[in-house]
């Protein structure tokens, strides 16, 4: 059903009105948006996330636009829940007429808003998501920049497993799509080696007591988990699972790679490793200078550190402007797609990987690397996969 309703999304985005052209694009102004969840369990990161993109809004106005154009940006609230998702979209769309959504946060919200985006050919740029259906099936309305969660977790479970020994794997994950991601790529990284998953657990999203799950993991007697959380949900297990005297070794994806949970977690989340795409951004970083200047430069225009969802607000914000840049003047959204399609964006101050995208391929890059808390930071401990 789902690969249905993503193929009949696909189709409307093509059937789109030739006057939906130029919806968002006057002489003298470009509409777009973004929709955060700023008050539901992801809002610390959302924030986060909004705060970025503003701010490479914010640069970009101040040096006269892009191409003559100042940008107007709109922002959403969603609850981190798809049905006010739908809603959001629908006013940015058929109200505010936004030529692109930007950055929106989360896979089940991402999947809910498509059919509202892709009649008017209203493009869905680089969701902060690694799911895959954010690229696929192709559609020329929709890019990703992250790899997806199931390749990250496939690829990083057998790595785990050979460089600590490891012997039982379980999974502890959200009862949705992006927990669906993480499941099927810890059990098929497990068939890469020839292992199988012991036990998993789900629990619902928004939930707080991870109990239940941490005991049957732990009856198990499983010595790596893999978690399909995010904030609240990580600190959680890990918290939980260190009261019951619980110490597997614990894996998450990008979606747990921030530098909250390290903070709010305390000591307990030593020791747990994540995939991630660009690194958080920390002001005292005396190696990456331009990262430390760009974290001086958040501070000072918010009062508070920026994150790694800052980072990736004002890299997906970026890569969008300097994409319109390209596009010229005489912007629509098919000069902004044929664009896209031969665009190539070099490694960033935060460390990303290059992206390139082609008319066949709308996930700019396959890459990520393997961080662990170590003393209350994250620490990169591996190159850049890329199988």
């Amino acid at each position: 059903m789902k690969t249905t309703l993503l193929a009949a999304a696909c189709a409307l985005g093509f059937a789109g009105s030739a006057l939906a052209q130029n919806l968002g694009v006057s002489k003298s102004e470009l509409k777009i948006a973004t929709i955060q969840d700023l008050s539901g369990p992801l809002a610390p990161i959302g924030k986060q996330a909004r705060d970025g993109m503003q701010l490479r809004v914010d640069e970009a106005n101040e040096q006269g636009g892009i191409n003559g154009r100042k940008i107007a940006f709109k922002v959403e609230d969603d609850g981190y829940d798809p049905k006010r998702a739908v809603l959001a979209a629908q006013k940015l769309v058929n109200q505010e007429k936004v030529f692109a959504i930007i950055g929106h946060i989360g896979t089940a919200a991402n999947l809910a808003t498509f059919p509202v985006m892709f009649p008017k050919k209203v493009i869905n740029f680089l969701p902060l998501t690694a799911a895959r259906e954010m690229y696929e099936p192709l559609n020329p309305l929709t890019y990703a920049f992250i790899a997806p969660y199931y390749q990250q977790i496939r690829e990083a479970v057998p790595q785990l497993v050979k460089d600590k020994k490891l012997s039982k794997v379980c999974t502890i994950y959200q009862d949705d799509e992006f927990g669906a991601e993480v499941l099927k790529g810890t059990e098929d990284g497990l068939k890469d080696i020839g292992m199988q998953l012991v036990e998993k657990a789900s629990f619902k999203r928004g939930a707080t007591d991870f109990s239940s799950q941490v005991a049957k993991t732990k009856a198990a007697g499983c010595d790596l988990v893999t978690l399909g959380g995010v904030i609240r949900e990580t600190i959680g297990t890990i918290g939980t699972a260190k009261k019951m005297g619980y110490n597997p070794v614990f894996l998450g994806s990008a979606a747990s790679y921030s530098e909250l949970i390290p903070k709010l977690g305390g000591k307990a989340m030593d020791g747990l490793y994540a995939t991630m795409a660009a690194q958080v951004p920390y002001a005292d970083d005396t190696s990456n200078k331009p990262l430390a200047f760009w974290a001086t430069k958040y501070k000072t225009k918010y009062g508070e550190d920026g994150g790694i969802f800052s980072a990736y607000g004002y890299i997906v914000m970026d890569m969008f402007l300097q994409a319109v840049s390209k596009a010229g003047p005489n912007l629509t959204t098919d000069a902004f797609i044929k664009t896209m399609e031969s665009m190539h964006f070099p490694t960033d101050i935060f460390g990303s990987a290059p992206a390139t995208y082609t008319a066949t391929k709308h996930l700019g890059s396959t890459a990520w690397r393997l961080s662990l808390v170590e003393d209350g930071k994250w620490k990169v401990v591996s190159d850049y996969s890329t199988k």
